[in-house]
């Protein structure tokens, strides 16, 4: 028992012994068994230089000055312009033409280029009555049943630059009202105002056929734009545009394939400068940002040479009353005579600066701001002030 003590305390200072030694030990196949171990690891410590005294650096008395220079883009291409309507001169009987693209830069960079035409503004009007939300019925209440006035008092009182005529009634499911009715009331508008017009059917893909060859028929010569041609429907009112001397609204859903192949298929019928391309638009809070993203690159790539996206853009934001947000009775967010026209100018706005160069709205409060928004972004001299009878308040 001894003998196994002494051999013990043995090991322990020869393992002391070689550790203080070696500084490093590495054992194998070995079972260390101990009371007590305690390991000292000392830091290495680098000693630093003392810094040589600096003198203070003088303190700034003004503020430095630069100037900045923006970064300016050389694209390939430009968007393509489109003349909308014709005058006595052309054939027509419109007081003037409106033209819309044309242009070489992203909406307003006018450090690359100036935009060459303003954003057209576009009264929404409906063939027969519909439901208005109030602060628009307020508006257009006595004239809602009676289109042409409905037109004028667009012209004449909230200066739109042209009319959109939906002949939503000659729906099947609706009021069925055939073509030679519908034609009747397209001659009607035409009188009533001297401003290019816009003609939409109802959205059936077969009444639509008859409703839209029948009005390029009846307006030959006005240089209307026909809405709308879509994926499914595109040949009879591609066929009618070019057989009438019109210009065609090309319609998709979001979709940027889609849109270069529908405007493929037309460009067999009519040049660009006869095409008008609708991706489609969202409300304020209804998938605003993708169909701003998929404007914005269709944009682009008519600037970077794509000649099926070199073609000028609309959008229909009087759809942005569709928002409940814009219309429903709801004190907490505000007062609904100046919450709805926020919403559609708000929606409108976005789409101006992804490139859109057509809007087709509904409230005259929206209309004004657009165009006072669009005018001071242009370098453009405007009022800047909504009448207070517009909104019910005042708004500068």
């Amino acid at each position: 028992m001894a003998d196994n003590e002494e051999k013990k305390d043995t090991y322990d200072l020869g393992l002391l012994k070689w550790l203080n030694d070696l500084k490093e030990l590495e054992l194998q196949d070995v079972d260390l068994v101990v009371e007590h171990l305690e390991f000292l690891l000392q830091p290495q410590f680098i000693p630093q230089q003392v810094p040589r005294a600096v003198a203070p650096a003088a303190k700034p008395t003004k503020i430095l000055t630069s100037q900045f220079v923006p970064p300016v883009e050389s694209y390939r291409s430009q968007i393509v312009e489109v003349v909308l309507g014709a005058t006595k001169s052309q054939g027509g009987t419109r007081n003037r033409q409106i033209t819309i693209g044309g242009e070489k830069t992203p909406p307003f960079y006018i450090f690359e280029d100036e935009k060459p035409h303003p954003p057209v503004t576009v009264g929404d009007v409906f063939d027969m009555k519909i439901h208005l939300s109030p602060p628009v019925r307020e508006h257009f209440g006595d004239v809602v049943e009676d289109p042409a006035e409905w037109a004028r008092r667009y012209v004449e009182k909230f200066d739109v630059d042209m009319i959109d005529l939906e002949l939503i009634s000659t729906d099947p499911l609706i009021n069925d009202t055939p073509a030679t009715e519908s034609a009747k009331l397209i001659e009607e508008v035409l009188q009533a105002v001297d401003v290019p017009l816009i003609i939409g059917g109802s959205g059936n893909p077969k009444k639509d056929i008859e409703i839209l060859t029948k009005a390029a028929e009846v307006a030959e010569g006005e240089n209307i734009l026909l809405s709308s041609a879509t994926p499914d429907l595109y040949e009879p009112i591609a066929e009618a545009a070019k057989k009438y001397d019109h210009c065609i609204l090309a319609w998709t859903s979001l979709d940027i394939n889609q849109q270069k192949e529908l405007n493929r298929k037309i460009l067999e019928y009519v040049p660009k400068e006869r095409i008008v391309i609708d991706p489609t638009s969202a409300a304020l809070g209804y998938g605003i940002e993708y169909a701003f993203t998929i404007m914005e690159r269709m944009r682009l790539a008519g600037l970077w040479g794509d000649e099926e996206l070199m073609m000028p853009m609309a959008a229909a934001t009087s759809n942005s009353w569709a928002a409940r947000e814009a219309w429903r009775k709801a004190p907490e967010l505000g007062p609904r005579k100046l919450r709805g026209p926020l919403w559609e100018t708000t929606s409108t706005l976005v789409f101006l600066l992804a490139g859109v160069d057509m809007f087709i709205m509904l409230h005259p409060a929206a209309i004004k701001t657009v165009k006072d928004v669009a005018g001071w972004l242009m370098r453009q001299s405007t009022t800047k002030t909504v009448p207070k009878d517009w909104v019910g308040l005042e708004v500068a």
